[in-house]
């Protein structure tokens, strides 16, 4: 296995995590919302939770009686944004469930989270698994839903088990089931465990598999607030964002708003790997340094090597120069100025000897066997921009394959049913652009070995 094969196998799975000794204690340049709790002792637990303000939120929205208005309000001035990929903002999406239309309502939980490079969600679903849950009963008041789902990687079993007893637990407690704390409210909440399939990840995939059907994504409109689930409005909601939400409640939106900057709120929880001292998950200030996160939290690039690149918001993000991420803050503005995007905030760190035509093959493949199939430019592009790339590391390659892959880059983007084709074929523009000497290079080795070019 390849040095760059190592880094895309290991962070497509989370494998690399920081010691637990050194997350005892939150590090200088984290700011610890949802993480506050995270290594105390038991806090898995319904009883260790509730003595940490657990289910406080939820108390105050019934007992209170507020009104679905108040708390998408709430949301809106929180400045919360989806922590999934897309960045909606929470409170507005809530917000276009219609209202008194005598239809059921559902919330799904977004926790099938195989985006390589992302395993931050991990964390939420093992440790702090009533955070989230906590959130998705206050978000299903706010939407008068009765039932929700949380849709969970097939990967994710041990998570998946950390869910269940989490939920039993609420049941017994009151917290789930009839009449919850006496306000009339009822609901239930089920865990989906997926099959392992990428695809699914997408909200419209995601609920065509909870139906029972092939795990397509829809053409939108109509959006799923509107016609979801069974054809019912339902919300979709990433399990970072929906536990951010107690802390929204009990601490009030103000007080969550004034971190971050001006249009990104908050925090965010960052899964590093790669190339650096101490891989892990931190948060941060949303408008952060990216100097404090690499050098700060993850102890500077491995081995005292040189940074070269850095894929910022997961595999599918268009790859960033040194040069520009150490201008860069973590902040949904600020990565998208450099042609990037915040996405799931899955960092993938790269040093100097990386070779990044052997890393952008890596991603390919990923994608090309990802591709669930559905639309033609996706089915045919994928596979071809891996076939190019292989003709590359495999020293065959034309000169005419650089305009060929950017070609079919061109020709994928913004015209699928979902954006898988649209997260290789924007690496793949970005690698291409940012590192033209990187193609050149195997472009001389094909020459050297006789190859036509």
């Amino acid at each position: 296995m390849s040095h760059s094969t190592s880094l895309v196998k290991k962070t497509s799975h989370g494998a690399n995590m920081r010691p637990m000794a050194i997350e005892q204690q939150p590090l200088t340049a984290e700011k610890r919302l949802l993480l506050e709790h995270e290594h105390v002792p038991g806090i898995n637990k319904i009883d260790v939770y509730s003595s940490k303000g657990g289910y406080e939120a939820l108390k105050t929205v019934l007992k209170n009686k507020m009104t679905v208005d108040a708390i998408v309000d709430i949301m809106k001035k929180s400045g919360l944004r989806g922590r999934g990929g897309a960045g909606f903002p929470t409170g507005s999406k809530w917000s276009f469930v219609p209202k008194n239309d005598g239809k059921a309502h559902y919330l799904l939980c977004n926790a099938d989270e195989s985006e390589p490079g992302t395993f931050k969600d991990r964390v939420i679903l093992e440790k702090l698994p009533h955070m989230m849950i906590e959130g998705m009963i206050i978000g299903s008041y706010a939407i008068a839903a009765k039932k929700s789902y949380i849709y969970i990687r097939g990967e994710y079993t041990y998570a998946a088990l950390a869910i269940e007893k989490a939920i039993q637990e609420a049941y017994q407690a009151g917290f789930l089931g009839k009449d919850i704390l006496g306000s009339g409210f009822d609901h239930d909440m089920y865990v989906h465990r997926g099959a392992g399939a990428y695809i699914c990840g997408e909200e419209t995939g995601l609920i065509s598999s909870l139906e029972g059907k092939k795990g397509w994504p829809k053409l939108k409109p109509p959006f799923p607030a509107v016609e979801g689930y069974l054809k019912s409005p339902t919300v979709v909601n990433n399990v970072e964002t929906l536990a951010a939400v107690p802390w929204i409640i009990r601490n009030g939106p103000e007080a969550y708003a004034k971190f971050g900057t001006e249009k990104s709120k908050g925090t965010k929880m960052w899964s590093v790997s790669g190339d650096v001292n101490r891989p892990g998950v931190y948060e941060l200030e949303c408008g952060a340094p990216f100097k404090a996160l690499l050098e700060d939290c993850c102890g500077g690039v491995r081995g005292g090597k040189k940074l070269k690149a850095i894929i910022p918001g997961g595999s599918s993000a268009p790859i960033v120069t040194a040069e520009e991420a150490y201008q860069m803050t973590l902040d949904y503005e600020s990565i998208a100025s450099k042609g990037s995007m915040l996405g799931s905030g899955g960092m993938i760190v790269l040093d100097e000897t990386r070779d990044l035509v052997q890393v952008l093959k890596n991603l390919s493949e990923f994608y090309a066997d990802e591709s669930c199939g559905q639309c033609t430019p996706c089915r045919e592009g994928t596979g071809w921009i891996e076939k190019i790339l292989h003709s590359f590391t495999e020293k065959q390659a034309r000169r005419e394959d650089v305009d060929l892959l950017k070609n079919i880059a061109s020709n994928l983007q913004g015209r699928t049913i979902c954006v898988l084709a649209d997260s290789i074929a924007m690496p793949v523009e970005s690698y291409l652009k940012k590192f033209p000497q990187e193609f050149e290079k195997y472009l001389k080795k094909s020459t050297a070995s006789g190859t036509r070019v």
